[in-house]
């Protein structure tokens, strides 16, 4: 038995929860509303404040999918009550983050500043040059947006240079030695 899929998910107030005969599951909070279509071999039950996901087999793909199921449907509800975010921080003399309007305008050393628009769904902060927080209820957006920030100057061993996320630790190399 799967040790994530069995467990049974709360459903705390303030949130609804349906689920139609294609199992999509629809999920509304005080943050927003997301959808989510499960495979039709999963059964999803709503049992008052809890929802339970059960697979109808040991099969492999059975398992595969049962606690890819249940997380998916965790992550919706802590979406739509508190949100998800990411921290990134920048470091390097010169490489700075802007915030305009619904872009990001990013300083990495470029001979061109690089230009990002907010995708649907996805808040961008700068709280100051150097710090961008990425904010959303789509824990898969989030993380792919806040991704693709960093994949424009990931981090260098030698100096440490680049976009890191907050908590990312990068592990430093030594330079060449001169004899």
């Amino acid at each position: 038995m799967s040790r994530i899929g069995k467990l049974p998910i709360e459903i705390p107030q303030g949130v609804q929860v349906t689920v139609s005969e294609t199992n999509l599951v629809t999920v509304k909070g005080p943050l927003g509303e997301l959808s989510e279509q499960i495979s039709p071999e999963i059964s999803v039950n709503i049992d008052g404040s809890e929802m339970t996901v059960t697979r109808p087999s040991d099969n492999k793909t059975h398992r595969s999918l049962h606690g890819l199921s249940r997380t998916l449907l965790a992550n919706m509800i802590v979406g739509v009550t508190k949100g998800y975010e990411k921290k990134l921080k920048i470091v390097g003399v010169g490489y700075r983050a802007i915030k305009n309007g619904k872009n990001l305008d990013l300083q990495l050393g470029f001979s061109h500043p690089v230009t990002m628009e907010d995708p649907d769904g996805i808040t961008v902060e700068c709280p100051s040059q150097t710090e961008i927080v990425v904010k959303g209820i789509d824990k898969q957006l989030v993380g792919n947006y806040a991704a693709k920030i960093r994949d424009w100057r990931k981090p260098e061993p030698y100096k440490g240079k680049g976009v890191r996320y907050e908590d990312e630790n990068v592990r430093r190399k030594e330079g060449k030695t001169g004899k």
